[in-house]
């Protein structure tokens, strides 16, 4: 086994592709545990079907990318989630239920009408729940995700301290005349990127796994936002690391099988936080 996973470390695409998943996998951890605080744990299941959507639209109109229309629409959508919270018409898990289920039947419907492949139920597929399209990156692509995770990583620190307070207390940070709405708009932005760099690696329906998981794991063993934070960044790296290695040798699916082994971390958290807290 060993010997197997050396030799398919020798190829560059591979290494890309570990490369770009533990990018990916430690953004998602780290926006994850302030969506997780602010009861938004659902809106990356919510923004990865409006992506999935925006994807087969992109596809239909035959685009060179599909990021071009796919990221726009995410980083919009994401901004009328959250900045709108509770002062709109259809309130928070309402209107991610509804965007959710009505941009999946719409993909589904416009890959099925405007087919450009004989197997659609594949090509479906393998967007929902991912493929081994991660092994094709190439170093261009790899690039820009590098570029993206450092910028996410970036704003998360220098407005850790400002996303603290929102996520706590958004009324004391309007109160002391913080512009509240503008962390919001932050916050989605990032998560809309994330969302969007993540449906190569888990597929659209697993995303937000990766977003929540191993939030819910940290908080199982600690205690503080900070250590939560760090916990989760950590275990996330690991889970992806090592869910795309047993991926590779035992020729399963990659989202599948990161969020699997993200699945049995939760459980061993937990068995771990209960025995502590007696």
């Amino acid at each position: 086994m060993l010997t197997k996973l050396m030799m398919y470390l020798d190829y560059s695409f591979v290494r890309y592709a570990l490369i770009v998943g533990v990018l990916i996998a430690l953004c998602s951890s780290l926006l994850g545990v302030t969506l997780v605080l602010k009861r938004y744990s659902f809106i990356g299941d919510g923004l990865s079907h409006v992506a999935f959507g925006a994807m087969a639209v992109a596809t239909v109109m035959k685009l060179s990318s599909n990021t071009i229309l796919v990221l726009p629409v995410t980083v919009v959508t994401a901004i009328l989630l959250l900045r709108t919270g509770q002062k709109a018409t259809l309130k928070g898990d309402a209107a991610i239920a509804m965007l959710s289920v009505s941009s999946l039947a719409l993909g589904y419907m416009l890959m099925s009408i405007y087919s450009t492949s004989a197997n659609v139920t594949g090509d479906v597929c393998s967007t929902l729940f991912g493929a081994m399209s991660i092994l094709t990156l190439s170093s261009t692509e790899v690039w820009i995700s590098f570029i993206m995770s450092i910028v996410v990583i970036t704003i998360f620190i220098l407005m850790y301290n400002r996303l603290f307070a929102v996520t706590f207390d958004e009324t004391f940070v309007r109160a002391s005349g913080m512009e509240a709405d503008r962390y919001n708009t932050i916050i989605a932005v990032v998560i809309a990127f994330i969302i969007v760099l993540g449906m190569n690696l888990v597929g659209s329906l697993l995303i937000s796994a990766l977003v929540i998981l191993p939030t819910l794991s940290a908080m199982r063993v600690m205690k503080n936002f900070r250590s939560v934070v760090i916990f989760s960044a950590v275990s996330s790296v690991i889970t992806a690391f090592f869910g795309m290695l047993i991926s590779m040798l035992s020729s399963t699916p990659v989202g599948s099988t990161i969020v699997v082994v993200d699945m049995i971390f939760f459980i061993i958290c937990m068995i771990i936080g209960r025995i502590v807290n007696r």
